[in-house]
């Protein structure tokens, strides 16, 4: 389905290539990539008890009807559900005191139905989108509306194609998970005043509180929102790159620490069981860096919604080529196009 965006004032701005990036940043599928790092014995046994104590949410996903027809966007138009694997990862800013919640980190991560690529593709918070049931707003309204699953069927009838699984983490969860491991060493693009600290070009190394206020910065980034988005897949990347290393994997402290934060942050749809995480988790072992590839969803400028927001005005065009490359699980042609 296509978008119809004529009723905002847009002020297009030059928009920066999506970038590959990562080691094994495989984690961003949050509940996934730990559960191939496990060690041998008893702790390794403890470990897997560990996977088995993730919370789970029915409410994640768009609700499937009971009549094995084949899934449906809002306009009745067939999903796409046999091109690869799609997971929605979403981080929620729910901050103490706040009424609802916000999403300020949505990726999906599309696994190819050979298992030899993991495409993590953020969708700014601020697009411009059609919500079932509400009119045009930000993408992240969507998740105020209406939870996980009211962002994932906003997102299912932008690109055509099923999700098949979802989680969430708040970001308290990823301060968590920073401190379980000792702090981070980040990249960052721009600099920026956070007040108790501050962050310059190039590597940073935070604490979990600084990580937050790194992720959760944009006023001061030049591409506001895009810029943050980028941060946090910076951020992403380094959480993981440091789990992975020997001074996490193999002190079991710092490990236990880590895994007690996913497990008590980190909330999955009842189809990411622990036998089929463990299961997935085997099947992308033997990804490496150049497989794990970062796109942002295609946008064409910045411009301001009726009600004066501003907002990420998507690339039509752009968003129909990315449909059809998740439609076709042909994403590596999808970038070469760009």
């Amino acid at each position: 389905m296509h978008e119809d965006f004529t009723d905002v004032d847009e002020a297009p701005r030059p928009v920066d290539r999506p970038r590959r990036r990562g080691r094994r940043v495989l984690a961003i599928l949050l509940g996934l990539a730990f559960l191939a790092v496990a060690g041998m014995g008893g702790f390794a046994l403890f470990l897997n008890s560990r996977i088995g104590d993730i919370k789970t949410d029915t409410s994640l996903l768009p609700k499937l009807d009971d009549t094995g027809d084949t899934p449906t966007d809002s306009s009745g138009e067939p999903l796409v559900t046999d091109a690869g694997e799609n997971y929605l990862v979403v981080g929620s800013d729910a901050r103490p005191g706040d009424t609802f919640s916000r999403s300020d980190v949505m990726v999906l991560a599309h696994v190819t139905e050979k298992k030899d690529k993991v495409y993590l593709i953020h969708f700014p918070r601020d697009l411009y989108v059609s919500i079932p049931g509400h009119g045009k707003d930000k993408l992240n309204a969507a998740f105020a509306f209406g939870g996980a699953a009211l962002l994932a069927q906003t997102m299912q009838d932008l690109i055509g194609v099923k999700i098949d699984h979802a989680a969430k983490i708040d970001f308290q969860g990823f301060m968590a998970m920073t401190d379980a491991v000792g702090g981070v060493s980040v990249y960052a693009e721009e600099a920026s005043d956070e007040g108790t600290f501050q962050v310059h070009v190039g590597y940073n190394d935070l604490n979990g509180a600084q990580a937050l206020a790194f992720v959760r910065e944009r006023h001061q980034l030049k591409e506001g929102d895009i810029g943050r988005g980028r941060r946090q897949m910076a951020f992403i990347k380094a959480l993981m790159v440091k789990t992975l290393t020997p001074g996490v994997l193999l002190n079991p402290v710092k490990l236990t620490k880590f895994m007690n934060a996913v497990t008590d942050n980190v909330v999955v749809d009842e189809t990411l069981t622990p036998k089929f995480m463990r299961s997935e988790a085997l099947s992308l072992r033997n990804l490496r860096g150049n497989d794990i590839v970062f796109i942002t969803a295609p946008f064409s400028g910045f411009g301001t919604a009726p009600n004066g927001g501003a907002i990420d005005i998507v690339d039509v065009k752009g968003m129909e080529r990315l449909r059809v490359a998740l439609q076709n699980d042909t994403l590596a042609g999808y970038l070469k196009g760009k």
